[in-house]
């Protein structure tokens, strides 16, 4: 069994580019020492992995930035990152970060809250982030949240403005606290705009299974919902392709998709007949990216926010709708951001649960 971990955690260092011991004199829990002060970073990831066109992939879009300013290397010497397949994972490769001497080291992910929580208290000297989840009462962990009710509350304007049938969906992964304030922000902008909307509340159970995404989506599309918020992961492919299939068959249908973290217009796009659409209506874009570079900054220059929480919303523009705005018109656009300042200057506060 000992053997079987050895070659388990030797393959993760691997796979992730890092070779144990090439940092040269190690501390006792991680950091550097020796002649080499270069700050260096990693990140470990959730199960959605970096290529998850989502919230990993965003945290390594952001990791990528800081490295490429401030002249890092992809690597142990730099700025690496740690693919996690399954939860089991998490500790390991939290602890490979470590042993590879990097000075900070992010959990992508509120399912990581309690493999960070276990890692931090073992590598004191070590700094740690834990991205969309709160650690207290540990001096060594920075917990960075976001406002995503506030930013779904605008999608739920543009889903609100753009349904012809007043049925409107919402798949999201696995039903948490989280995720709710996704649900509770879009189901609220969605009221907010159009009372005689329905919003359709769905849990895939996963953030992995595109299929379960899919199949989702088709049962929402037949009931006659023409516009699907996701906020699942790797779900939200089914989704896409669920919407795209439809346009397949009937090009003048429109059913979109409202996509989750980053810009997703990529993932709407569809050729039929030779002609080009796209189902991605709009997506909640969560700047992931932005808050990993800023607290990468923070902590190489000295300034790690440790035991406290840092929270990024609308103001900070750090969530809002994405910048491929081609399928909407001027009127939605000018009513998301009168609604977006009437929630930044306080008029409007967004619900972090859903009402049944």
């Amino acid at each position: 069994m000992k053997k079987r971990k050895i070659g388990i955690a030797l393959s993760i260092v691997l796979a992730a580019g890092t070779l144990l011991g090439a940092c040269g004199t190690s501390t006792k829990d991680g950091g550097k020492s020796g002649d080499d002060k270069k700050f260096t970073v990693a990140m470990v990831t959730d199960t959605g992995g970096v290529d998850d066109r989502s919230f990993n992939q965003s945290a390594w879009e952001g990791l990528q930035k800081f490295g490429s300013d401030n002249n890092l290397t992809k690597g142990t010497n730099g700025y690496n990152y740690i693919q996690s397949t399954s939860d089991a994972d998490y500790v390991t490769n939290l602890n490979t970060a470590v042993r590879n001497h990097f000075n900070l080291v992010y959990g992508i992910g509120y399912k990581m809250q309690d493999a960070v929580t276990k890692v931090a208290k073992q590598r004191p000297n070590t700094e740690f982030a834990i991205v969309d989840s709160v650690i207290t009462g540990q001096k060594n962990v920075a917990s960075i949240t976001f406002k995503e009710n506030e930013g779904s509350f605008l999608v739920g304007v543009v889903a609100a403005m753009t349904t012809k049938t007043n049925k409107i969906g919402f798949i999201g992964g696995i039903e948490s606290d989280l995720i709710n304030k996704f649900a509770a922000g879009f189901q609220a902008g969605v009221k907010a705009v159009n009372p005689n909307a329905k919003v359709d509340i769905q849990w895939a159970g996963s953030f992995d299974d595109a299929s379960k995404g899919q199949s989702i989506a088709s049962a929402m599309y037949k009931s006659g919902a023409d516009v699907i918020y996701h906020a699942a992961g790797n779900v939200g492919k089914g989704v896409f392709a669920e919407a795209k299939n439809i346009k397949k068959q009937d090009p003048n249908k429109n059913v979109w998709v409202i996509g989750v973290d980053r810009d997703q217009n990529d993932e709407g796009k569809v050729t039929v007949n030779g002609k080009e659409y796209n189902v991605t209506l709009t997506s909640m874009v969560k700047r992931v990216d932005l808050a990993v570079e800023d607290l990468s900054k923070k902590s190489m220059n000295g300034n790690f926010p440790g035991g406290k929480q840092i929270e990024y919303g609308l103001k900070d523009n750090a969530v809002g709708i994405a910048p491929s705005q081609e399928n909407l018109s001027q009127d939605v656009l000018k009513a998301v951001d009168d609604w977006k300042q009437k929630i930044i200057n306080g008029e409007v506060q967004v619900p972090l649960k859903p009402t049944k």
